[in-house]
């Protein structure tokens, strides 16, 4: 069984020996640079320049040494791109280390922080000095009168659409053949199960938009422009799904969508509200990326999303992640017994929100065996961390972490 195979079961809720691991194949479980320079030495590894393909949030390049340490078995999509070392520019992380980022994202020095801009020159997203990672600088229609008319130009000005790899270097007339070669290359050299990235958001892109108090403000005070607005963006994200599927389709495994809709202790919405505005969408949405190409659909969304599980699940998700296991009503226990049989965890492997930055090795290997056990019950488990490694986690307990995962061998 190779790492394509072992994920394809957990969807098919098949026990396998080891369970899949899941590290770095999207961009909520990966790992922060600065983690990640530190990650490198702490194994010995050879030196290899830090590349930081997601400025938003500092996420690393994890090598394909890294990969093979631990037995890794995804691969996202864009890692097909950006091979070139004229690909990248030098920069230098919060911490002082070394590094590199795409060049079209290059971060600039304005008034102590560092900024980045959207295709026309607004700044929008900055870091302060002493700031680990961007935050958002411009929210379109909380600054200005909505215009659902202007859609897609008030989406390229939101810090969210600064791309990462391919980014740009699939853009043009050579555009679709040079995306299609990329993923066929990719698929060709690993048997690694490949992640394509089409988060498709909704309910976040109405917060990107209009601000998060705003766009709630508007579901719950005036449902036909939200109606509007959520339709206009569908049609828009089934426009570019399509494409993209078309072209690299035979070449993904898992698409990869994205809406956070839960917070510590519950959902953001009720599921009447779900149901009335996200779930049709949703179902459209997943419904379509199954018709265009053989993939698995995996949902992320953070927080306690416990009460929607049942309608996401009808709308059609094979998968959700990350699993905040620290969040009222997503304990594991319960998830497994009350929806184990309908949908694969794509996370709840480790807690990151406490223990993986400040507990210890033991602690964590100790916990990360608890977890397995409860969670790859009857399969539909795929291991990653809950969310990305922060900057703070110590490189020993990323490998107690993983090294624990890889180790556990069901005998049964």
């Amino acid at each position: 069984m190779n790492s394509r195979d072992r994920v394809l079961a957990a969807f098919n809720h098949e026990e396998t020996a080891r369970v899949p691991i899941d590290f770095s194949g999207h961009r909520s479980s990966g790992i922060a640079a600065i983690a990640y320079a530190k990650l490198r030495k702490y194994l010995a590894l050879e030196p290899r320049p830090i590349r930081v393909y997601d400025i938003q949030q500092q996420l690393a390049i994890v090598d394909d040494d890294v990969l093979d340490r631990f037995e890794v078995d995804t691969i996202e999509l864009g890692r097909a791109f950006a091979l070139d070392d004229g690909d990248w520019a030098d920069w230098v992380l919060p911490d002082g280390t070394p590094c590199q980022v795409p060049a079209w994202t290059l971060p600039e020095r304005v008034d102590k922080a560092w900024v980045v801009r959207s295709h026309t020159g607004r700044v929008v997203g900055r870091m302060p000095d002493g700031a680990l990672y961007f935050e958002w600088a411009y929210f379109p229609w909380a600054e200005h009168e909505p215009d659902h008319e202007a859609l897609e130009e008030a989406m390229a000005e939101v810090m969210w659409n600064i791309p990462s790899p391919p980014g740009p270097l699939v853009e043009g007339p050579d555009g679709d053949r040079l995306l299609v070669e990329g993923a066929r290359r990719l698929r060709s050299q690993s048997d690694r199960a490949i992640m394509g990235l089409y988060a498709c958001n909704l309910m976040e892109w109405g917060q990107y938009l209009y601000r998060n108090d705003n766009f709630l403000a508007l579901l719950a005070a005036e449902p036909d422009r939200a109606h509007d607005i959520l339709e206009r963006l569908t049609e828009h994200h089934l426009k570019g799904l399509e494409k993209f599927l078309r072209l690299v389709g035979p070449y993904v495994d898992v698409i990869n969508f994205s809406d956070d809709l839960g917070v510590q202790t519950g959902p953001m919405i009720s599921p009447r509200m779900y149901r009335e505005f996200f779930k049709p969408r949703h179902g459209r949405l997943w419904q379509r990326a199954k018709e265009l190409a053989d993939v698995k659909v995996l949902l992320h969304s953070c927080g306690d999303i416990r009460r929607l599980l049942p309608d996401i699940i009808e709308a059609g998700a094979d998968a959700v992640n990350p699993v905040q296991i620290s969040c009222r009503g997503m304990e594991p226990e319960g998830l497994k017994r009350d929806f184990g049989k309908d949908i694969t965890f794509w996370g709840g492997g480790c807690d990151t929100q406490r223990l993986l930055s400040q507990g210890t090795p033991e602690e964590i290997r100790e916990h990360v065996t608890r977890q397995v056990e409860i969670m790859r019950q009857g399969g539909g488990f795929v291991f990653q961390q809950v969310h990305n490694i922060l900057a703070d986690v110590p490189p020993q307990n990323v490998v107690a972490m993983l090294d624990t995962a890889r180790g556990l061998v069901h005998t049964s």
